[in-house]
């Protein structure tokens, strides 16, 4: 069903389509196999390369320490410990909802303009929402916790402290691993987008790559990008594995924390060396706050229900061919030749930004939503596509074999066999991927010409701060409300599956 947005998305697109830019399409895609090879080319990506590793390393350090700080102290069971007033621990929990809607492209645009191009506004724009993120996921982990055996502990003579180390310790160290790693992962795309926009980075080499058409060096780029997402997609698995943490957690914190060190301070020798001006501090270009009168005055200008409605239908079409495609590819080729080509795609998918994506298809159809939806749609079809395989290959045949034992052809049987039995699963984390996809349209409105996201660029570049103000308050209050009904949807479809259990996995691709 969610494939169904297709339709409207395609006519867009055959409504709009014109031949002069096929050919530039046709380009691109061949230079994938194609990459430069000159020296100054691989040089130039390698640094920038460098600049967008080392961001996101620090940024995600930043993050993942005061995640933890925070998810700690807004948890219910540190609450009992220690006596805290409910009253400000539920202030402190609900104020971090503000920083973690707004996508870290929004506040890298806001603080650009604060502050100015410099390395540090990247990190900052990073650790904001990640912090957040981290802090809510770490609460919830801890919430689920049996407080009946740490409040024992506590009444048998140990202070609230060392009740809580000792208790949170070794279950919470593996969890800083598992969704740690991913955290970073997620960390290395944010600093990718944040360069498209002008702040440095292999993002920035991207960008003016596509500018100039020049298509095989900017497949270099993306290549080495690609590679170092794979290594550390594999060193996040290997990382999850139970056999280096379950009989030697001390060792297992010491080592984590050590390689955080060593890469934290490889990353600023890196920035250093790229002369970037990490050692320079920030300058404060104060703005002028608006008015009470301008904040009105902007608020009836801006036409609400059309950018909001345009926001939602973006997120839902989106969603729609994020969703429905990988069941749907999967099924018309189940063979494992099939599967390692779809998956490959996948991995294009992914390693495509969907700014870039969006640039790519105006260059032969017109600026619409449908554009818009399409690039945000392929990219996160690449996340979705993923999840569903890992989902498929962990489950046993037994479904399947019975099915095709029946007579059925090879698709039927794959589909009712081996996709069926992982459709809660699989909705549920499609649910989680919108309340995602509905953060990210900011960075492809402005292809659409239409939606807050496209307004909020506009109202940044115009310094229009009392609209600024108006549309990141309404983006906000949006994505909230899209992460309490993804969040009462997640667990409504996985409460047969893993009743009561925390929704780790659901965050872990985000």
């Amino acid at each position: 069903m969610p494939a169904i947005a297709l339709v409207p998305v395609g006519k867009s697109l055959v409504e709009g389509f014109h031949t002069g830019g096929v050919n530039i399409i046709v380009k691109f895609l061949l230079a994938a196999f194609q990459p430069s090879i000159n020296r100054l080319v691989i040089e130039s990506s390698f640094n920038s390369l460098k600049t967008t590793i080392s961001i996101a390393i620090i940024a995600w350090a930043i993050s993942l320490l005061n995640g933890i700080f925070l998810g700690v102290i807004t948890s219910n069971i540190f609450t009992e410990l220690f006596k805290v007033n409910l009253f400000w621990s539920k202030i402190l929990k609900y104020s971090l909802t503000v920083p973690r809607a707004i996508h870290e492209v929004i506040w890298g645009l806001l603080l650009l303009q604060v502050f100015g191009l410099n390395p540090y506004i990247a990190i900052i724009s990073i650790s904001i929402p990640y912090s957040a993120l981290i802090a809510r996921v770490f609460a919830e982990q801890i919430n689920s916790l049996d407080i009946r055996s740490l409040v024992a502990s506590k009444h048998s003579g140990a202070g609230p402290f060392e009740t809580l180390v000792t208790a949170l310790t070794p279950k919470i160290i593996p969890i800083i691993g598992t969704y740690g790693g991913y955290r970073l992962e997620c960390a290395l795309r944010g600093a990718t987008l944040l360069g498209i926009f002008g702040l440095g980075g292999i993002g920035t080499e991207l960008t003016l790559s596509i500018r100039s058409l020049e298509f095989n060096e900017m497949w270099t780029s993306l290549w080495m990008l690609g590679i170092i997402l794979f290594f550390l997609e594999k060193v996040i698995t290997w990382i999850q594995t139970p056999s280096l943490y379950l009989n030697n957690i001390f060792n297992y914190t010491i080592t984590a924390s050590i390689s955080i060190l060593i890469l934290l301070v490889v990353s600023i020798l890196w920035l250093n060396s790229l002369d970037l001006g990490i050692s320079r501090s920030l300058v404060f270009y104060p703005i002028q706050l608006p008015s009470i009168q301008e904040l009105i005055y902007s608020f009836n200008k801006l036409s609400w229900a059309s950018l909001i409605s345009q926001t939602i239908c973006l997120t839902l079409f989106a969603a729609g061919i994020a969703i429905g495609l990988p069941p749907i590819l999967l099924s018309l080729w189940p063979s494992k030749l099939g599967e390692e080509v779809i998956s490959f795609l996948w991995i294009v998918c992914r390693l495509i930004p969907a700014p870039l994506s969006a640039l790519i298809l105006l260059m032969c159809s017109s600026p619409s939503i449908a554009v818009a939806s399409l690039a945000l749609g392929i990219q996160n079809m690449g996340v979705m596509g993923r999840i569903l395989k890992e989902s498929i290959n962990n489950k046993d045949l037994a479904i399947f074999n019975a099915i095709k034992s029946l007579g059925a052809d090879k698709r039927s049987a794959f589909f009712y066999g081996r996709i069926c039995p992982q459709s809660n699963s699989y909705l549920a984390y499609s649910a989680y991927r919108t309340d995602v996809i509905l953060r990210e349209t900011v960075l492809v409105g402005v292809v659409g010409g239409s939606g807050l996201g496209w307004q909020l660029r506009e109202s940044i570049s115009s310094f229009n701060w009392s609209e600024v103000i108006l549309l990141t308050a309404t983006f906000g209050i949006i994505t909230l409300t899209g992460e309490l009904l993804s969040d009462h949807l997640q667990y409504y479809l996985l409460k047969e599956i893993k009743p009561k259990q925390p929704l780790l996995h659901l965050k872990l691709h985000s």
